[in-house]
């Protein structure tokens, strides 16, 4: 079983990574960007465990280690 996990940056903190990546494609001459957001992408591979399972165990992870949830949002998915 795959499990697939985006983590993002809330609604109104500030993201100074994806401001930089705004800059450069605007010196690069790319105006029709006009936001962008960083996050991270996460594929972890799970064996033995049920799909209820599966789920506890990852958002268990995303809480304790994976995502600042004080700052970041997370979303799973899982395949298989």
């Amino acid at each position: 079983m795959k499990a697939k996990i985006y983590v993002t940056l809330k609604k109104g903190v500030l993201d100074p990574h994806g401001k930089a990546v705004m800059s450069s494609l605007s010196g690069m001459g790319i105006e029709s960007v006009t936001g962008v957001r960083i996050g991270k992408y996460m594929e972890i591979e799970l064996k033995d465990v049920g799909r209820e399972e599966a789920q506890s165990l990852l958002d268990d992870l995303c809480r304790r280690l994976l995502a600042n949830t004080v700052i970041e949002d997370y979303r799973i998915e899982i395949d298989g």
